[in-house]
């Protein structure tokens, strides 16, 4: 929870730059054709769109979800809005 309230303080840039040096890129998956980047830090997880869909360029925008059965959750939520 300290960590949350710690990441959520920092700048979007700032937030993206302690993903890739303290966090764990689990993936991406694709939506309404663009990428979307998974990271895991501890018990958070963070979901990252980049601009041009490149984890080098600059972050568009970035959702976090507390815990792995809100991912699970949100996850087979937006398996099934898919189809």
């Amino acid at each position: 929870m300290i960590l949350q309230f710690f990441f959520k303080r920092l700048s979007m840039e700032k937030q993206v730059i302690y993903l890739k040096k303290k966090g764990v890129a689990l993936g991406a998956r694709v939506k309404n054709g663009r990428k979307i980047y998974i990271y895991m830090l501890r018990d958070l997880f963070v979901e990252v769109l980049y601009k041009n869909d490149n984890t080098e360029d600059t972050p568009e925008s970035l959702s976090m979800l507390r815990g792995l059965k809100n991912l699970n959750e949100y996850l087979e939520n937006e398996f099934r809005a898919s189809f």
